[in-house]
């Protein structure tokens, strides 16, 4: 069994040295664990990664996620040399690679039910920053940086990049970063607001930790409603979003946590919530 990583609580996950897994009072910790290669993404571990975060979906246990990784590096893209070998290439298969590869992790991250925090302590390039942007909440340690990488190779931006980056930046700031590929600091990007905080470095697990745990403690259903409602709304009109907002209140109304949460209101007193 691989021991969980420094500032990563809790028994570990299924051997797997390359992904470690462990879970501690409500928080899935998923940590890329290929500090040699700056934890560039091999096919295993995109799998691993995918099937950790449905995991974490369909387990009343689990109520949050960090997503991070050791050594100097978060994730700096993908490392293809572990894929399975597809022979001669013919029309359809990149298409076909970067459906069922990148996009499907990025998804993976987008429709997770549980809320999922980056925690970036290096470099995150390529998917490794789309990755990372993915997530709910993104954390960084005062030494990362993020890089669009995929200009400096003659690619075009995988990894839903193209619609993550507008979303968070607008158009002119993400063809910005895409077009030029330079390196992103930390403080840069938290003022750009791809970020929500920058700490330093010996203080990035302790506050993952710290964030995560009062997501575990939340209302776990409706953080997972307000979730599905704020993604949806980068898509949809005002009446469909108007729509979808008052639907998610009717289920939200079912859980015992809403009811917990009404009942603390008229007892003035601090609630607790089951994640039910």
């Amino acid at each position: 069994m691989p021991s969980s990583p420094e500032g990563t609580p809790g028994s570990a996950g299924p051997l797997d040295p390359s992904v470690l897994h462990a879970t501690d009072n409500g928080v899935s910790w998923i940590t890329l664990n290929r500090p040699e290669a700056m934890n560039a993404v091999t096919w295993d571990q995109r799998e691993r990664l995918i099937a950790l975060l449905a995991g974490a979906s369909a387990d009343p246990a689990v109520r949050a996620v960090v997503l991070t990784a050791t050594g100097r590096g978060f994730c700096a893209g993908a490392d293809l040399r572990g894929a399975p070998s597809t022979g001669d290439r013919i029309p359809g298969d990149v298409a076909r690679t970067i459906r069922l590869g990148a996009q499907r992790l990025i998804a993976a991250v987008l429709d997770c039910e549980k809320p999922v925090i980056a925690a970036v302590n290096g470099t995150a390039a390529g998917i490794g920053a789309h990755l990372a942007f993915a997530c709910d909440l993104v954390l960084a340690a005062d030494s990362a940086k993020f890089i669009e990488v995929f200009v400096r190779r003659g690619l075009v931006p995988d990894g839903g990049g193209a619609y993550l980056l507008p979303r968070l930046i607008g158009p002119q700031r993400a063809k910005e970063l895409m077009f030029f590929g330079d390196a992103l600091p930390a403080a840069e990007a938290e003022r750009l607001g791809l970020v929500n905080r920058v700490v330093p470095g010996e203080e990035l697990a302790a506050t993952a930790r710290a964030w995560s745990q009062r997501l575990a403690d939340g209302p776990t259903r409706a953080l997972a409603l307000t979730k599905q409602l704020v993604n949806a709304s980068l898509d949809a009109d005002r009446a469909t979003a108007f729509a979808a907002e008052a639907m998610a209140q009717e289920i939200n109304m079912t859980t015992q946590d809403a009811g917990e949460g009404v009942a603390s209101f008229v007892e003035r007193r601090v609630p607790k919530y089951r994640g039910l």
